[in-house]
């Protein structure tokens, strides 16, 4: 595949602003001085055009791995509680497992056609008369915080969540995916009110498939993953 390269203004991240207050609501940081990121490493890690961007330039990872039915289990004889997760049986094997740091198999269940894993961090889970104490639910709420920042989702008719590989250490940015799609949005939107020349060039060379892609899919997921994060609510059987 033909392997491109964006000639644009590389993207700012400043500490005040619009995208740094939705990364500070999202546990995200800018160092004081701000921080810069091409275009192209911002696509590569949002994750609803991933498979576009790797069929573009296939001199790129795989940068996020699909798993099912994410959730949290517990012990109740342990009295610990972790995130498990399962993998598709086409994933299901030694090479993907090593992707994955921080987890492993879980031998509760039969891995022999499809795993099933476990975080290996765990957290403290007691419950009296079947209702969890407050330190509890305080150290669910730490955890989660942290897991998050691990998986990403993206909205469709499905359910659809990846675990953002750790083991990579190239072109990886460690930013959500709202972060990221707003950033990118600003600067597209820049370009074709500033410079509408050379967004038009770049539409029409061998990105072009990529940008339209970005430009049809992030309004629809920008618009599902805040709206969950104002509301709480999961919008996916409604959109559908």
């Amino acid at each position: 595949m033909v392997i491109f390269e964006f000639k644009m203004k590389l993207l700012e991240f400043q500490p005040a602003g619009v995208v740094s207050g939705l990364g500070v609501y999202l546990g995200e940081t800018v160092p004081a001085g701000g921080e810069e990121f091409s275009l192209k490493n911002i696509l590569y890690n949002i994750p609803y055009i991933h498979r576009a961007f790797t069929i573009t330039d296939s001199s790129r990872a795989e940068l996020f791995i699909p798993i099912l039915e994410p959730r949290f289990v517990y012990d109740k004889s342990e009295k610990k509680a972790w995130l498990e997760v399962q993998l598709e049986a086409e994933h299901s094997n030694a090479r993907t497992l090593g992707r994955l740091t921080g987890y492993s198999l879980d031998p509760v269940y039969d891995n022999s056609v499809s795993y099933t894993l476990r975080r290996n961090k765990k957290f403290k889970w007691e419950v009296n008369n079947g209702v969890p104490t407050e330190e509890s639910l305080v150290k669910l709420q730490i955890y989660h915080k942290s897991r998050r920042r691990e998986l990403r989702y993206i909205y469709s008719s499905n359910a659809l969540w990846y675990i953002k590989r750790k083991d990579l250490h190239n072109h990886i940015i460690d930013k959500s995916t709202l972060t990221l799609t707003i950033a990118a949005m600003h600067r597209l939107s820049e370009l074709s009110r500033y410079n509408p020349q050379t967004l038009s060039k770049h539409l029409e060379k061998d990105a072009s498939w990529l940008l339209t892609e970005f430009i049809n899919k992030s309004i629809y997921q920008f618009i599902d993953q805040i709206s969950s994060e104002i509301t709480g609510n999961d919008f996916q059987s409604d959109w559908f």
